[in-house]
């Protein structure tokens, strides 16, 4: 049974690539359809790393001061929106 059904699918994916050559009627692509490119597309270079980053990371203080800063804003516009409710 696992036999017939790899063969199956064997027989099916060489199926897939001409069906674009089929006519409309049976299946095939819309007329109209523009022509496959002569050339497939480049696949992107997935494994070449950016440059470093022109600035350095920030460090354990100014993290720290930036997480403070924006729990303080945070907390103010929570009381802000508290305060715009009861109005």
């Amino acid at each position: 049974m696992p036999l017939l059904a790899l063969a199956l699918t064997a027989s099916l994916g060489a199926c897939v690539s001409t069906v674009a050559d089929l006519p409309p009627e049976v299946g095939g692509l819309p007329a109209g359809t523009p022509q496959r490119p002569a050339q497939s597309g480049v696949y992107p270079a997935v494994h070449d790393m950016p440059p470093p980053r022109p600035s350095p990371v920030l460090t354990e203080e100014e993290r720290k001061k930036a997480e403070a800063e924006l729990a303080a804003l945070r907390d103010r516009q929570e009381k802000a929106a508290a305060a715009a409710k009861k109005q």
